[in-house]
């Protein structure tokens, strides 16, 4: 007879980017940059909250930064609000400062078996995470410039949902969605095959090198591939937010070829950054389907991932993008929430009250039944 596994707690890791919104968006933009001091705030938050939903471990990426040293300090006194909190235990890894840091680190708490993996970061940051979490959850909280995957969300509220369900109190039909992406391919006359994705937006420019990596000039594009738009969105994929909007639960996507001022459809005003309206020359749009792939007609450019860019390619070249459903998971905050209250998760105890004070409304009473 086998004895049972024992059941391991809960892990959860985070991973905060130190130097999310510092790009020359921020400069040309009147956009404001989240302090160290401010991320360290939202991690505190986040640890509170994972406790209380029955985390009481956290994996982190090290930083060189500051963050990790600021972190420390906090969760060094280990009273009044930081008595609570879930414990810190950093990836032994080498720090670069660069987004390889963010890809080892997804691939590393993959590895250790993490429930979930909160992000601190931009669209950028949460791409990275994409592409080494595997079948790891991911959960966003925006701290970037131009952030159309991560939600504006209170970090408590994310906090408590993920350790929700990082506990098990909160099953996986419910706390999961399912979120598209674009991968974009590049073959070479050779036979080499690049690869890359997008979680929102491939854009498509004309310009011959890298450069600054992010985007913000609109008279150098020359298409727009989207997974999802909405039209309250910043960014590149406000264009298609403001064309024709598609939300992340809809099937397909949108592809918008631009033209120049003075042959085009008509020009645009979309919001690219923060405080920045620029227009945009529309020459046509079409739908995306799911693994259909599309040709790129420029002949040589960039291809700018999620706002930076990221590919750039020759007239040799032959470019795709395409765009894939159910490609990874996300957690879906409010749905855990209203689980949480439907399925009294935050009630404790016993206590003499039989319902409300004087006065006031006796509530419908409502049992909650679990979907199938």
């Amino acid at each position: 007879m086998h004895e049972p596994s024992p059941v391991r707690p809960p892990l959860v890791g985070i991973i905060a980017n130190p130097i999310s919104a510092r790009d020359i968006r921020r400069v040309i933009a009147n956009a404001n940059s989240l302090q160290l001091a401010d991320r360290v705030n939202i991690v505190l938050r986040l640890l509170a909250a994972l406790a209380a939903g029955g985390v009481g471990r956290v994996l982190m990426m090290p930083d060189r930064e500051g963050l990790r040293v600021m972190l420390q300090r906090h969760l060094m006194r280990a009273q009044g609000p930081d008595a609570t909190l879930a414990a810190v235990e950093y990836l032994d890894m080498p720090v670069t400062g660069s987004v390889d840091d963010t890809l080892r680190a997804a691939q590393m708490m993959r590895e250790a078996g993490v429930a979930a993996i909160v992000v601190l970061g931009g669209d950028g940051t949460h791409r990275a995470v994409v592409r080494e979490c595997g079948d790891v959850p991911i959960v966003g909280l925006s701290t970037g410039t131009n952030n159309a995957f991560p939600e504006m969300r209170e970090p408590t509220i994310t906090g408590l949902a993920t350790g929700l369900f990082a506990s098990g109190r909160i099953p996986a039909w419910c706390a999961l969605a399912s979120n598209k992406r674009l991968e974009v391919t590049i073959r070479e006359p050779n036979g080499a095959v690049r690869h890359d994705i997008a979680l929102v937006d491939a854009v498509i420019s004309r310009e011959q090198y890298i450069g600054a990596r992010a985007v913000w000039k609109t008279d150098t594009l020359t298409a727009v591939y989207v997974s999802f738009a909405s039209p309250q969105a910043i960014g590149l994929s406000a264009i298609a937010g403001l064309l024709e909007p598609v939300g992340r639960d809809e099937r397909g996507g949108l592809a918008i070829e631009l033209g120049k001022r003075g042959r085009c459809a008509f020009e645009l005003m979309a919001p690219i950054a923060p405080g920045l309206m620029q227009p945009v020359p529309i020459a046509y749009w079409h739908r995306l389907e799911h693994a259909v792939p599309q040709r790129v007609q420029q002949h040589a450019g960039i291809v700018a991932l999620d706002g930076e860019r990221e590919m750039a390619f020759d007239k040799h070249d032959e470019v795709f993008v395409t765009l894939h459903e159910n490609a990874f998971s996300s957690i879906d905050v409010a749905a855990c929430m209203s689980y949480a209250a439907g399925a009294h998760l935050m009630r404790s105890g016993t206590g003499t009250g039989t319902g409300p004070g004087p006065g006031l409304p006796v509530p419908e009473f409502r049992t909650f039944t679990p979907q199938t």
